[in-house]
């Protein structure tokens, strides 16, 4: 619905913000907007995905929206269905989607079907697709330039600017590369997602359209930063969609989501002309990643993307084309390292359940488990934070100034003091020597398991947690360790989708001890009845540019896991 607040009573910003979701809104074609009375059932019900979200679609978008990458890229190839049938089916499920969950910021759909018809024409006069996802409707995350909309980034200054530059000649004109390549391979981009303000926390909420809830249970949140894609794709909103990773903003939303997605080990994707926060940060940088509904869908798109060759556009990334010899795993025995806890914050009873899950699949499976106990963790997190946080919060503070915005709650203990001095050149030089020391030390251990391992071989891959709790209560969000971690090392980790947390099995153990401080208001906010519903999911991690191994590990861990039910239900 478009916003009624008037803009008389609202400040400058608000009135920017009002205006901006009126626009969005009225890009949604007129047939596409759900009546009040859906809406407030909608929003009025735990669960938004399954019956309900599907019992508002027609038959065909339903049919459409529920198929995979690979099933859909088949049936435009064979003419079984036209790329405008594919993008329509899509658009019309991301317009619900958004008006029910909150999780768009631009809409691209008049776009998408220019092109979704010139594709149809291109296939029918040439008898052959323009590239492997010709038709493929995609979303990214509002850090990706597309030209002919803003990306606003979720700070209401930027809106109207090129990252919050006024009069560059580049508004609405610059692409990223990661967009080009897309067109170039046949994709249509068909909306840009949702994000948590500055990119510096595990939940979605900005001044523009607000709070992104989870639809697998609308207590809880979406995650964060790529919050917005993680909700969409849940909803099945697009048939793939790219968010950005710092310290788990992939994993963590694909995670609460119930989604897959690939974290890649830095220059593998193209980043060149996306938008970031603090972008001089390059000691841990930022990385695209991938979220969809199968492992499948993760290596199309990746092998895909490689195939455009980034690495001679984009300086950043490493010329390193598809090694599908990584995708045979030697022998049908597996070695996993295993971490049940870091040490500092037990997760909760619903992620703990989904690790024995796990470890019992691939025991059943003939696969071998070792305890594992690398350099401290908790190490790792003083390693990020003196990177993330390296400038005082000054980049923060710089673009909520361009329109006179406040900080979102969730950012107020962090940054609610104002920005603190940065951090002195010959600390950071410190800081950067301690990183490469904790890289070497863990890449020793890692090696060193050959010891210990039958094969003689170091592990192949590491199962632990992506966060202590199945979703997270908003504002209850307390470790990232799980997930920054990954970022710390520059490793690769696949989010794998486990099970659902349960109240009725997932209780709150009254005599556990806790490990620390932290742990215990971890554990104290847990709520079995809160989180019912929500998606319990692990991550796969294997070594740096390792992305074609750790997405055939996390394939034989999917496999293993349909086995382990199939077995269960006898």
């Amino acid at each position: 619905m478009l916003d009624t607040i008037t803009q008389s009573i609202g400040t400058d910003w608000q009135d920017t913000a009002i205006k901006k979701r009126n626009e969005t809104y009225e890009k949604i074609p007129r047939a596409w907007r759900l009546s009040p009375s859906v809406l407030l059932d909608g929003k009025s019900r735990r669960q938004l995905i399954g019956d309900f979200f599907n019992g508002i679609l027609d038959e065909e978008t339903l049919h459409i929206t529920t198929l995979d990458v690979a099933d859909l890229l088949t049936a435009i190839r064979s003419c079984l269905l036209s790329s405008r049938q594919v993008v329509s089916a899509f658009c019309k499920r991301a317009a619900y989607a958004h008006q029910l969950n909150n999780n768009i910021l631009e809409i691209l759909f008049t776009t998408a079907f220019s092109r979704a018809d010139y594709l149809d024409r291109y296939l029918k006069e040439h008898g052959s697709t323009i590239g492997p996802l010709h038709g493929l409707p995609v979303t990214l995350k509002d850090q990706f330039h597309i030209t002919g909309v803003e990306t606003s980034m979720a700070w209401v200054g930027w809106i109207g600017t090129f990252e919050g530059k006024k009069g560059t000649g580049k508004e609405k004109v610059i692409e990223s590369d990661l967009t080009k390549d897309l067109w170039s391979l046949g994709a249509v981009p068909i909306a840009k997602t949702s994000l948590v303000q500055s990119l510096w926390y595990g939940e979605t909420n900005n001044n523009i359209i607000g709070y992104t809830m989870n639809p697998h249970n609308q207590h809880l949140s979406a995650g964060g930063s790529s919050g917005g894609e993680g909700a969409l794709q849940a909803l099945r909103g697009s048939a793939i969609g790219f968010g950005t990773d710092i310290g788990g903003s992939v994993s963590i939303p694909s995670a609460f989501n119930g989604i897959f997605s690939i974290k890649p080990s830095h220059g593998r994707l193209p980043f060149k002309d996306a938008a970031n926060s603090s972008p001089g940060q390059m000691i841990i940088p930022t990385v695209v990643g991938i979220m969809g509904a199968s492992i499948t869908s993760l290596q199309i798109m990746f092998r895909s993307l490689l195939s455009t060759r980034p690495w001679l556009r984009d300086p950043e990334c490493i010329s390193l084309p598809w090694r599908a010899e990584m995708e045979t795993i030697g022998g049908s025995r597996l070695s996993f390292g295993f971490m049940q806890h870091d040490g500092v914050v037990l997760p909760h009873p619903p992620i703990l359940r989904a690790l024995r899950i796990v470890s019992q699949a691939l025991k059943a499976g003939n696969h071998k488990l070792v305890k594992w106990e690398p350099p401290s963790h908790a190490e790792s997190s003083e390693i990020h934070r003196s990177f993330t946080e390296a400038d005082g919060g000054a980049d923060i503070f710089e673009q909520l100034a361009l329109s006179g915005e406040p900080l979102i709650p969730e950012l107020q203990r962090s940054f609610g003091s104002g920005p603190r001095p940065p951090l002195n050149v010959l600390e950071f030089y410190k800081n950067t020597i301690r990183l490469k020391e904790f890289r070497a030390r863990y890449q020793e251990y890692w090696s060193s398991t050959s010891s210990t391992n039958p094969t003689g071989a170091p592990v192949d891959a590491v199962i632990l947690p992506i966060a202590p709790h199945a979703a997270v209560i908003p504002g209850k969000y307390i470790h990232y360790t799980y997930s920054s971690i990954i970022n710390v090392l520059d490793y690769t980790t696949v989010v794998i989708p486990v099970t659902k947390a349960d109240s009725r099995i997932d209780v709150f153990d009254s005599k556990y001890k806790p490990m620390s401080e932290k742990d215990e208001k971890n554990w104290k906010a847990y709520d079995a009845e809160m989180y019912d519903g929500a998606p319990a999911s692990i991550q796969v991690m294997c070594r740096r540019h390792e992305e074609e191994k750790v997405l055939a590990i996390a394939q034989v861990v999917v496999d293993a896991l349909e086995e382990y039910r199939r077995e269960e239900t006898f």
